[in-house]
């Protein structure tokens, strides 16, 4: 099971550190504190709306915009059966996934991939407790919008 709280925190994180901004700038503009913001970055804390509200503007992001890529990721994760289960370690065949829109491969040393409907998710399985998923947005002209970094 994916946490929400992690993967917003990793969608905050990943969208600060794409601006190369410090927690302190970010907490300072968003006015909360620089260890709540942290914990919210590790999904050790759940923010209200209004805090993800703050947040967002802080970071010059849209809350939807956030949003959709939070649900984007949990949504291919959903589909991934298995998703914090060891990944196989030899390359396999691209098999169907969900309901028809994904496909999932595995790619080898705990990796395995999920694509469709424009957004692909990679899952990285670093223990049979852990494991990162980073989700990328493909636009129309297949083009990479960019990356987002989700630990589980």
């Amino acid at each position: 099971m994916v946490l929400l709280r992690r993967v917003i925190g990793d969608a905050l994180r990943a969208r600060r550190q794409g601006q190369h901004r410090t927690l302190r700038e970010v907490s300072s503009a968003a006015n909360v504190s620089l260890g709540y913001l942290s914990e919210i970055e590790r999904g050790q804390k759940e923010p209200s709306s209004e805090l993800l509200a703050a947040i967002c503007d802080a970071l010059g992001a849209r809350l939807s915009e956030l949003l959709r890529e939070v649900s984007d990721t949990v949504a291919l994760a959903e589909q991934l059966p298995g998703v914090l289960v060891p990944v196989q370690d030899e390359p396999a065949e691209p098999t169907p996934v969900g309901a028809g829109a994904a496909v999932a491969k595995a790619t080898g040393r705990g990796v395995r991939q999920v694509s469709g409907d424009g957004v692909a998710v990679s899952v990285h399985q670093e223990s049979p407790l852990k494991a990162t998923l980073r989700s990328t947005r493909v636009r129309s002209a297949e083009r990479a919008d960019r990356d987002v970094v989700c630990a589980a």
